[in-house]
């Protein structure tokens, strides 16, 4: 019964090995990207020759409780912004009226309402699309905005010099997150951990466009480039409309980049760890703008180097809690070579993620946060992260930002 309990086990630990190890390569030829990464962005002062060459568009819905650090930020940037246009999809909570009393403060503020959502739209894109149209045709550069995020000043400066000192054609921002609440330290930062492990580091110009990372926060793209590919058009039906759009583009041989903006943009996105769950998780995925193998293919990485190592090492503390010391002592001398091998992973594994923490720590804003220890303990959080993954990769969103779709 022993030798057959014996090789029961080892089969086990070699369909786990078997499972893990090439993921794990995979997130080490990732990792060890990092030190060629480009710095973060900082804020600079703008130059002449950046004079009025960008227009910064913000869809807005319902963003009263948020929007005002937003305008705040704009207000400070300098002459490189030559307008900056507010779409708003009809809120009703007075986001209109923020925007107009800060139009009476700086002329460069604009505020329009998007038409109707047509059928095969996202609202979001939607918004973004009618604002290009409207946008001046004057300025070489677009900068789309999200609502809750807070620009440093010196941003939209810096986002520039970097974007025509580097070449760029479209060029996003990671921030640093705002935390307030115990239940988003512990998850948001395991949430934010399935982009760093299926991705190549913010800062790494990645080759493959089917690889590239993008974010909506913060995204700014030329002009003409964006009217090659018909605005919005092409990420019209995405909820990750972002990351479609930057595909799309560096199919078409763009060089796009995805560079950290810790130091010039904060953003408070969701409230609480619920709405971190819903709201954020579902778009996660990102599989609007992913192939069916490629999507698969993220799905198996996060389960085997984010999911499964606390799920075995915490089978194997367990398994040695029920026992005593001496019997410890010869279970782990008797253990299979699989079985030590697939221990020894998972704790590599999860060393990894306790680094991975460490180095992203600055990319968070935890001073007022209650409970910002628990942003410590977040790879506990690491097994829930990834079933939100695969929760959200099987469901098309139904509402989204307080409006709803239908199915198709």
């Amino acid at each position: 019964m022993t030798n057959d309990n014996t090789l029961i086990e080892s089969s086990i630990s070699l369909l786990l090995l078997a499972i893990q190890l090439p993921a794990t390569a995979i997130l080490l030829s990732r990792l060890l990207k990092g030190p060629r990464r480009h710095p973060p962005i900082k804020p600079q002062q703008p130059t002449p020759e950046l004079l009025g060459k960008v227009s910064v568009v913000v869809p807005t819905l319902n963003e009263a409780l948020r929007i005002s650090p937003l305008l705040a930020g704009l207000s400070r940037q300098s002459y490189e912004v030559r307008e900056i246009v507010v779409v708003d999809s009809n809120s009703s909570d007075g986001t209109p009226d923020l925007v107009k009393a800060m139009q009476q403060k700086d002329p460069r503020f604009r505020l329009m309402t998007d038409d109707p959502l047509p059928p095969g739209w996202v609202g979001r894109p939607w918004a973004l699309h009618n604002g290009f149209l409207h946008s001046s045709e004057a300025s070489e550069w677009f900068l789309g905005l999200d609502a809750d995020i807070q620009p440093h000043s010196g941003l939209v400066a810096g986002l520039m010099q970097t974007a025509e000192a580097e070449g760029y054609d479209l060029v996003s921002l990671s921030p640093q997150f705002i935390l307030k609440y115990p239940g988003e330290c512990w998850l948001q930062p395991a949430l934010l951990m399935t982009l760093l492990y299926r991705f190549d580091p913010a800062g790494i110009n990645t080759q493959q466009p089917e690889r590239v990372m993008a974010n909506g926060q913060c995204f700014l793209c030329r002009r003409s480039v964006l009217a090659t590919v018909g605005g919005y058009s092409s990420a019209s039906s995405s909820f990750c409309d972002d990351v479609t759009l930057a595909r799309n583009i560096a199919v078409r041989g763009y060089k796009v980049g995805f560079l950290d903006g810790a130091k010039v943009l904060k953003v408070r996105m969701y409230e609480g760890a619920m709405e971190t769950w819903k709201e954020w998780g579902r778009s996660l995925d990102l599989k609007d703008a992913t192939s069916r193998p490629q999507l698969w293919g993220d799905l198996w990485l996060l389960f085997a180097v984010q999911g499964l190592p606390l799920l075995i090492i915490l089978t194997y503390l367990l398994i040695s809690l029920l026992v005593s010391h001496s019997v410890q002592t010869r279970l782990i001398a008797s253990l299979p070579t699989p079985s030590l091998l697939l221990l020894g992973l998972n704790l590599f594994l999860l060393a990894i993620r306790f680094g991975m923490l460490l180095a992203i720590a600055p990319s968070y804003d935890r001073q007022t946060a209650k409970g910002s220890w628990l942003f410590w303990l977040s790879p506990f959080a690491d097994p829930l992260a990834v079933l939100r993954i695969f929760l959200s990769a099987f469901r098309t969103p139904r509402e989204w930002r307080g409006r709803k779709y239908s199915d198709g």
